[in-house]
């Protein structure tokens, strides 16, 4: 890797969590020097990619990181959408497409349901695979030594008292999953958010994205996770032959 590009992309990921940053916090998480830190930023800004709040001095995402970022997958959202916005309407509840890096999930493509109670997920947001129904439906159907790469790779963090934190039990998790052919998220990541997700397979049968309903759990009732199980299933086949 070239040091100043890697360098320059640490502190693009900076911006992940805090929306304004300082040029002596930007050096402070990169634990670059402050001059080093400057420079980059610099170049950064002028290039677009960063922009400078005039009254506080602080540097936030450029608005050609958004133009950039919107030609990302521009021909898989054109061709996923629709597909969201019927299910949205079907279930009237917040879809989603993901698609996995490395042992995390990112959240590619979002329709929100319309009731007023909804799930803060977004769009490019990452979580790890083995607190989301999404994550685990895809680890599931990885090859064995694939699958057991990653699972030993995770660092297990308790976001509820659901969450699953020991590689024996995620193990057993996966065996029930890929049985099933679906997966549940049942308040492991936020307490409240019920999440039923499906995979993406491709042409050789690996998983290359999934697709998933979230609600609140008032309103996911194991007669409406079966009705979101039946309706995403009866999805994934079709995106698979659009996408793979």
């Amino acid at each position: 890797m070239i040091q100043s590009v890697g360098r320059a992309v640490e502190i693009l990921h900076c911006f992940e969590e805090q929306e304004l940053l300082g040029v002596t916090e930007i050096a402070s998480r990169t634990k670059l020097n402050k001059s080093t830190a400057f420079g980059l930023v610099t170049t950064l800004t002028e290039t677009g990619l960063l922009e400078q709040d005039p009254t506080t001095g602080r540097y936030r995402l450029g608005l050609e990181l958004f133009r950039l970022g919107s030609r990302v997958n521009a021909d898989t959202r054109r061709m996923v959408m629709p597909t969201l916005d019927a299910l949205a309407e079907q279930l009237e509840e917040t879809v989603n497409f993901v698609r996995p890096d490395g042992g995390d999930v990112v959240y590619m493509i979002k329709k929100e349901s319309t009731h007023s109670m909804r799930i803060c997920t977004r769009t490019g947001q990452r979580l790890p695979m083995y607190c989301s129904a999404v994550g685990k439906v895809i680890l599931a159907r990885l090859p064995d030594v694939e699958r057991e790469e990653i699972i030993r790779g995770f660092h297990f963090q308790a976001f509820t008292e659901n969450t699953i934190v020991t590689e024996a039990d995620l193990r057993q998790e996966l065996l029930r999953v890929r049985w099933n052919g679906y997966a549940v998220d049942r308040e492991e990541l936020e307490y409240g958010l019920i999440c039923v997700a499906v995979p993406i397979m491709d042409g050789a049968k690996r998983p290359v994205a999934a697709i998933s309903c979230s609600g609140p759990k008032v309103r996911m009732t194991e007669e409406k996770i079966a009705q979101c199980r039946n309706a995403l299933q009866d999805q994934a086949d079709r995106l698979s032959g659009l996408l793979y």
